[in-house]
């Protein structure tokens, strides 16, 4: 485990507390786009939201570190709230709060901080997914102006979200981001998907958008190389959010073998079934364990996650998730097969987590082309 500061042990009780005592009894009950919306504002109105922003925007001043320990916590209790906090303080807010002009941080980021307004992330194209390169939404001048054109698709949050950081090309200077919002003319939604989760994912087009100089937050090949370091957090948070979805998992599967008696004894006692617990922990401990680490490492090193690590921790993150939530439903039998049961949603909702922020072989090829030139870390 990791150690806790007194400060940090404060915080995270506090936050622990309030998810089991305000977010348990609404937990899976958000599917079909809806979000949490009463947990957002009772953490804003705690001052947890925002946790990892400068005060003077309404933050708490701490680091990601702390953002990554309250999505744990919280997605325990609550999987889809944990998302949330994921995405408003290791993604698009984050961006803001690295790359932004003054003005654009005095404008947006205490509508974050505060649940007035959240960010949604931009990036993949119809065809430009895994490859961000072959993105063709471009920002170009035009009489002074910064116009925007192009499309967006499988954007998460879109549908209840007021902004978005966009990935851009910028033509002859290179790939950038700017903060976009919603409702601007020529921004148009042209369809909503719904995922596995029961989630809603957004594609939307936009024509001939004016961008005020202000909302752009990277540009260039020197500012697009940052934008990409600093996506190496958000695979932090969604390796945090997976494993606690896992331990979410887990924890029902505990409770439910000692309530279920078959044979004259409860299930729990089944040596079998003790096994297999024991495999989950192994499994869920172990990626908290690479998750901490590369946490710890990429506060104490400026904020900057390592590539390497990140890659890693969201992988097996993700690959063990998945076995344990489904090992969590098979200890509950049929009932844990039956529509609205949260085992059949957790079983549903982790595996879109082997896709988002990097499929699997995506980071399988990052973690390979770095061990082929650098090879594994080394103690000195």
């Amino acid at each position: 485990m990791v150690s806790l500061t007194e400060e940090q042990q404060f915080v995270l009780e506090s936050i622990d507390e309030m998810a089991k005592e305000e977010f348990a009894d609404r937990a899976f009950s958000y599917e079909g786009g809806d979000y949490p919306k009463e947990n957002i504002e009772l953490l804003a109105d705690r001052g947890f939201l925002g946790i990892n922003f400068a005060e003077e925007y309404g933050g708490g001043g701490m680091s990601e570190f702390e953002a990554m320990l309250m999505t744990e916590v919280i997605g325990r209790v609550c999987p889809d709230t944990a998302t949330y906090l994921g995405e408003q303080h290791l993604v698009a807010p984050r961006a803001v709060s690295m790359f932004g002009t003054e003005a654009a941080k005095e404008k947006y980021l205490p509508k974050v901080t505060s649940g007035e307004a959240g960010f949604a992330i931009a990036m993949s194209e119809p065809g430009a997914g895994s490859n961000v390169k072959e993105m063709n939404t471009t920002v170009e001048e035009e009489n002074g102006s910064l116009v925007l054109n192009g499309e967006k698709i499988w954007v998460s949050g879109a549908s209840h979200y007021e902004y978005a950081v966009v990935w851009v090309k910028f033509p002859g200077e290179g790939f950038g981001s700017v903060i976009l919002e919603f409702d601007w003319d020529g921004v148009e939604t042209q369809q909503r998907y719904t995922n596995m989760a029961g989630n809603k994912q957004t594609h939307f087009y936009m024509e001939d958008v004016t961008v005020p100089e202000e909302n752009v937050l990277t540009r260039g090949s020197e500012g697009f190389k940052e934008q990409l370091k600093a996506l190496n957090w958000e695979r932090i948070g969604t390796a945090s959010i997976t494993n606690a979805t896992a331990m979410c998992a887990m924890d029902k599967a505990l409770e439910y073998v000692e309530d279920r008696e078959q044979f004259g004894q409860k299930i729990g006692e089944f040596q079998g079934l003790q096994w297999k617990l024991a495999d989950m922990a192994k499994q869920v401990q172990a990626a908290r364990a690479l998750i901490h680490s590369a946490a710890e490492d990429a506060v104490s090193s400026d904020r900057v996650a390592d590539p390497l690590q990140t890659s890693i921790v969201k992988l097996y993150s993700a690959e063990i998730a998945e076995s344990v939530v489904s090992e969590a439903l098979q200890l509950h039998g049929a009932n844990g097969y039956q529509q609205g049961h949260p085992l059949e949603y957790l079983h549903r909702y982790v595996r879109g987590f082997r896709i988002a922020g990097g499929t699997d072989e995506i980071m399988k090829n990052t973690i390979g082309k770095m061990l082929r030139k650098e090879g594994l870390p080394s103690l000195v």
